[in-house]
């Protein structure tokens, strides 16, 4: 298992596309707000999450390519040496 270490303001931004994306899909599920009303937000919900989802895993990437480099440097340690 990895350890992935983020700021607070990047663990806030992934937190936020993914509740986005979920609101947008529950939107579209639902019946409470009236037809029209409920596909133009919950798509625009829908399009918000997965826009931001791109730059969302490649700040988890970068978080967890620092880790390793600050973690091992840039050599790996050798036995014996």
């Amino acid at each position: 298992m990895k350890n992935v270490l983020l700021n607070l303001p990047t663990l806030g931004f992934i937190v936020g596309t993914r509740a986005a994306l979920g609101v947008g899909i529950g939107l579209l599920l639902s019946e409470r707000l009236p037809a029209e009303r409920r596909r133009a937000v919950g798509a625009t919900l829908i399009a918000i999450g997965a826009a931001t989802t791109v730059p969302a895993a490649i700040a988890v990437i970068r978080s967890v390519r620092r880790q390793n480099n600050s973690t091992h440097g840039p050599w790996p340690m050798m036995a014996g040496g």
